[in-house]
Order: C-alpha cells, then structure tokens, then sequence
C-alpha cells in the first residue's frame, strides 16, 4: 500500500476531493492522510466519509514550533511552511514505510505507483518542474516542484525530510531572498546534499502548464500520471478568474483536460451545497474572456465556458 498526505481549507476543499476522486479511480491500494486546514472543512470532510483516508485536524497537528510561527506568515505561507510537516507527523505517528506528498490540484489520469516504484533503492523522490524554455523560471521557483515528493522512513529520507522541516519554520515567505523561494527553492541541491535521493525520470508524472507544450500527451505512446493544474482559482462569486502566469496550451488540452476538470470541480460544489450549506456552489465558469479568441492566440490559463454549448 501506498501513503500519501495532503492539506487544504475549506476554500480549496473541492480541489482537493477532486484530486482524491482521480487518486481512488486509479490507484489500487492507498491510504490518504488529509490535513484539514481549518475547522468547516474539518467538519465537511468527516461528514462525507471518505474512503481509505485520515482526517486530520490542525489542533492534533501544529506543534510549539508551527504556532510560534504561524503569526508571521501569511496563510499561503504558513501553507507551504507546513507541507513538510503534515510528511514527518504521517512518518512518525502512523509507523509508516514512506509517505508522498501531494498537491491538492494535481488530477491523477493512471496510478501514481509507477512513480513511487521508481524510487527503488533510494529515500528521497523529487519530480522536476521540467520547464518549457520559454516558461523558464528555474532560477527563481526552482528546479523541482513540490508538487508530488516522496519520503522513505529510513536513514537518508528522515535526515533529509527533518532538514527540509526545520529549514521551512525558520524561513518560507512567497518572495526571493538569499537563494530561496518558499519550500520550494530549498530542494535544488538535494541531490548533492543528501545521498538516496532520486529525480524522477517518469514524464508522465508533473505534467503541468509550464511544461505540457512539450508532450504529446495524447499519443498511445504516452502514459500520463498526472496533470497540475496550477492556479486554477476563483473569485468570490465563484466565477473562474484569469489570474497569474499565462501558458501556451493546445486546443486539445483544453477540451480534453481542463474543462472536464472544471466540470468536475462544479459538480463537487454542488455535492457539498448539500453537505453544507454555507459553502457557495459554483455554478458556472466564466472570466470575460471570449472562449474562440484565447483559442486563436493559444496563449492562455484561464478560459471563458459554461458548461454547455462549448465550441468545437
């Protein structure tokens, strides 16, 4: 059996079950520790029962360290400060044999344990951010992502997930200073600094929209593992917002993946309209712009839709 942790609040809860969807359709023998980062999606996560999963609170997680800090980061930081963390605390309460980390909107398309069995031998799993050259943003986001990151319990992966841990509490802010950038930039030299370290070789794992220009994704000699949908986000009236970094993708990416995942996210908010009726639905997806422009400048992240009569 595979282990894996995540952590998210209740306004990245649909992100999030929809990653835990993908996970249960594909991966034959998991179990799911999932940190919930505030108390309403505490509350929404124990009513719907999840299977193969452990719900976890932030009062049974934060320890002296993480509260002393928590005032000092904001909630973005304080979110990536403990990513780190959620892995050691599964590690060392659970007994575990190893543990992945995994961000709540990546979308899994075929077991990630073709992944993790790479590993082999070694500690420590980093996937590459893997860059299009005209995305390029190693030199201040990193080289690798955090996006999917293993963790064996022994020797090297313990000394090595401690430091990560301690490295974060003593500094994680979304800004760069002295050669560092969150919990991210703190891996590039793992591979030098630690030994049992092994970057993952597989393409299919950390396709994402800084890289995905590069593949044939659809091809039958292609298998994809999964898709990071990063900076999908939505404003308060749950309209889907064309925010940050714009990417270059496909016609067939969009049709194929984004608006499926889109779609699915819509009908996750509405599942929990009924499971709390506090949390506002989405109801459709829509940012202002025109759905057949952003197809002929290809240059896009976020796309005008509404779920029905989408152009072909």
């Amino acid at each position: 059996m595979h282990n894996f942790c995540t952590l998210f609040d209740s306004n990245f809860i649909n992100y999030g079950l929809a990653m835990y969807e993908s996970l249960k359709a594909h991966c034959k023998d998991f179990h799911l520790f999932i940190f919930a980062f505030d108390d309403k999606c505490f509350e929404v996560l124990n009513k719907l029962k999840l299977e193969n999963t452990t719900i976890i609170s932030l009062k049974e997680f934060e320890n002296e360290d993480l509260l002393r800090i928590k005032p000092t980061r904001t909630r973005q930081e304080y979110c990536w400060t403990c990513g780190s963390s959620t892995i050691l605390h599964c590690i060392e309460k659970y007994n575990l044999p190893e543990c992945t980390y995994l961000d709540a909107d990546i979308y899994f398309y075929s077991d990630p344990a073709v992944l993790i069995e790479e590993m082999g031998d070694a500690s420590v799993l980093l996937t590459e951010h893997r860059y299009t050259s005209k995305y390029d943003r190693t030199q201040s986001s990193g080289k690798y992502c955090v996006q999917f990151i293993t963790f064996k319990n022994d020797y090297n992966g313990v000394k090595a997930l401690k430091w990560w841990v301690n490295a974060c509490i003593d500094w994680c802010f979304a800004k760069r200073e002295n050669g560092r950038f969150g919990d991210q930039k703190y891996l590039d030299d793992w591979t030098q600094r630690f030994e049992g370290v092994h970057v993952l070789k597989h393409l299919g794992g950390g396709v994402a929209p800084w890289n995905v220009q590069q593949y044939e994704l659809f091809d039958n000699d292609f298998k994809l593992v999964f898709y990071h949908f990063h900076d999908v986000k939505f404003n308060q009236k749950k309209e889907l917002r064309p925010i940050g970094v714009c990417y270059r993708l496909s016609r067939e990416v969009i049709n194929r993946l984004y608006i499926p995942y889109l779609t699915q996210l819509v009908e996750i908010s509405k599942n929990l309209k009924q499971i709390d009726s506090s949390i506002q639905p989405i109801v459709k997806i829509e940012t202002g712009w025109n759905i057949k422009k952003v197809y002929a400048k290809l240059k896009i992240m976020y796309i005008r839709i509404f779920l029905n009569g989408l152009p072909d």
